[in-house]
């Protein structure tokens, strides 16, 4: 009778685990769904840019793509990304190795000074380079001088390397740390000098750091769009955009589909390149290389660095707050409202991001299928499309289906930051979804909490630091995004960006000095994130 009674006893309870199960099933079916929906939502933009493609009669696609002037686009292109590649590596690999392996004094303080051309806009340094060694810039007029121009295809290659070798020299820091260097002590050992130890032993360890961070400068050469277009070279970015001003739309959809194949080309590289050979790591120091005679040297290069690409610019920009040479331009003059109108577009941006990036991170953290991932790295496509692109292929969607949400509203911009923007707040919060244990959200269950109450009394709470940041990145970054900006943006409204590049196209650059300081300052903002980011991942 006992036994019976037990059982009976058991038989509700079965019911509600069952009924608890179902209501996961439905849970995760809504939530893929969703996610579905949204990472639909992101990719639509390449369908219609593929569609306006698409419809261009073969004949004279086949012109257009094979002219004269394609083939200096792709050329030019091709040789920016090499070259900012290839010397960003040679600047980033040795400073790393100087700041983490040598006895340079205070490592801290030059690891922080090479690390901060990173929060400054590369277009912010084009114009202030543009300003002071330019035609009439601030060293004619102080020297009266000639000096090599800086304009074309060699200057942008200068400025994107100052503010993106960066990328290089982090990933391969992190790579020295995080590597057993006392292997090197035995290749030492046995008679190997410092350069074939460091080839046959350090490279091959930190050859996926060095791959990483070539990538994000290559992707960040070939989709950067201010800095050729202040220096007039003739890039895929600046030039799509040059033929979408002058309704050569066709053309700019066909240069765009191109520029997204190179950027396929340079990921399906790297991903060759920056395979990891399963190579041993560990936590020993090893032995410190001693500078010597060469330490002030050392000390010198990075402080020129330094120089070149952070006193240099806000130099610039500084004295041009107090210089009013020349008729003065009502249109361009300073006002809050400039601020404003970046700030709450941005607030938006990142608003949405969060509301986008919530169920796709949360069903990629929790399910880990297939198709959750798929869904995830679909959201990733805007972030290795360049902005220009996604501008065009925004304006191709709002031209033909809402022509007043185009002209109007500031809704299709904000969709525009948070396609570029959402794998930031995506990647955040699921890293935060992937701390959260999972025992906590089967006690929930256990009493009688479903699982969405679950996630509003448990789950939200402990992942809500990692959606405030992924906000936060998102905001920090759509304030400085250019091309999109300025494809996209309301008859009327303007903004910092904007201000910046109507000050850049009318030669009157003291109009660009306040909203140029005030990025730096917000850029600067965005790397103490990173930083406090990192902190909390190490803590």
């Amino acid at each position: 009778m006992k036994s019976r009674t037990t059982y009976l006893d058991s038989v509700p309870r079965l019911e509600t685990i069952l009924e608890r199960l179902g209501e996961a099933n439905r849970s995760t079916l809504v939530l893929g769904s969703v996610s579905a929906v949204i990472a639909l939502l992101v990719v639509s933009p390449m369908f219609w840019l593929v569609w306006q493609a698409t419809a261009v009669d073969p004949s004279r696609a086949v012109g257009l793509v094979f002219s004269t002037q394609t083939a200096w686009v792709t050329i030019n292109s091709i040789a920016l990304m090499l070259f900012v590649t290839l010397f960003s590596i040679l600047l980033g690999v040795p400073l790393a190795v100087l700041t983490t392996r040598t006895d340079i004094p205070y490592p801290r303080f030059w690891t922080i000074v090479a690390a901060l051309p990173l929060v400054i806009p590369s277009y912010i340094g084009a114009i202030a380079f543009v300003g002071m060694f330019g035609p009439g810039g601030e060293v004619d007029t102080l020297f009266g001088t000639t000096i090599p121009r800086i304009y074309g295809l060699p200057g942008a290659i200068a400025i994107i390397t100052l503010y993106t070798y960066p990328y290089v020299f982090l990933t391969t820091r992190a790579a020295l740390l995080s590597m057993d260097s006392s292997i090197v002590d035995a290749a030492r050992t046995l008679n190997a000098g410092p350069l074939e130890a460091f080839r046959r032993v350090t490279f091959p360890q930190i050859r996926p750091g060095i791959a990483a961070g070539a990538l994000l400068a290559a992707l960040y050469a070939v989709s950067d769009f201010g800095t050729p277009a202040f220096m007039n070279a003739d890039v895929f970015t600046s030039t799509i955009y040059w033929e979408f001003g002058g309704f050569a739309v066709e053309y700019a959809a066909l240069l765009a589909l191109q520029l997204i194949a190179l950027v396929a080309v340079v990921l399906v590289i790297e991903a060759g390149i920056g395979a990891d050979d399963d190579v041993s790591g560990g936590t020993e120091r090893g032995s410190t290389i001693r500078l010597c005679r060469w330490k002030w040297p050392a000390m010198g290069a990075v402080t020129g660095i330094g120089v070149v690409t952070l006193v240099v610019p806000v130099a610039v920009f500084t004295n041009w707050l107090f210089r009013s040479e020349g008729d003065p331009i009502p249109s361009l003059e300073f006002q809050w409202e400039f601020a404003f109108n970046s700030a709450s577009l941005a607030l938006l941006a990142g608003l949405v991001a969060c509301a986008f990036a919530l169920p796709v991170a949360y069903y990629s953290g929790r399910t880990n299928s297939l198709l959750s991932r798929v869904l995830e790295r679909a959201t990733y496509l805007g972030f290795a499309v360049p902005g220009v692109v996604i501008g065009l292929a925004l304006v191709f969607l709002g031209t033909r289906t809402l022509p007043s949400l185009y002209r109007h509203g500031v809704w299709l911009l904000v969709f525009g930051y948070v396609v570029r923007f959402l794998p930031q707040a995506v990647g955040t919060v699921r890293s935060s979804v992937l701390q959260v244990d999972d025992k906590t959200i089967e006690a929930a269950h256990t009493l009688n909490a479903g699982p969405i109450e679950a996630f509003r009394r448990i789950t939200l709470p402990l992942i809500m630091p990692g959606v405030i940041v992924g906000g936060i990145l998102v905001f920090l970054t759509t304030m400085k995004e250019l091309p999109i900006t300025l494809m996209l943006r309301p008859v009327g409204m303007e903004t910092l960006v904007s201000i910046i590049w109507g000050a850049q196209d009318a030669l009157a650059y003291r109009y660009a000095a306040v909203p140029a300081l005030l990025l730096i300052l917000i850029s600067g903002a965005s790397m103490l994130v990173l930083l406090r980011q990192e902190d909390n991942n190490l803590n």
